[in-house]
């Protein structure tokens, strides 16, 4: 399985939409800075059938260096995570398990 690349997208979903590959990746390009500007301000994103995208609150930790086993401060900040619907688990693994 190869990974797909926004100008896959682009090629696809001009495709399908029948609007110019720079339209398209126009829409593609504004969508995900949508996403990430909503995310920039803390909040979620929920696409119904599709997921959700939200920030998780990663906490202050003391870790350990396994080169030097060297005690290091890690320090706390945010994530952004996405959450698949149960729609698109469905989908995903009806597809993969019958190709299996």
């Amino acid at each position: 399985m190869a990974n797909i690349t926004k100008k896959n997208i682009v090629e696809k979903v001009s495709t399908r939409t029948g609007l110019t590959q720079i339209d398209t990746k126009i829409v593609v390009e504004c969508f995900l800075d949508a996403i990430a500007d909503s995310l920039k301000k803390g909040n979620g994103i929920e696409i119904r059938g599709f997921g959700r995208f939200k920030i998780k609150v990663k906490k202050p930790r003391i870790a350990r260096n396994p080169q030097t086993s060297q005690l290091i401060e890690v320090k706390g900040g945010y994530k952004p995570v996405f959450e698949p619907s149960k729609d698109l688990k469905k989908r995903v693994n009806d597809a993969l398990i019958g190709k299996s």
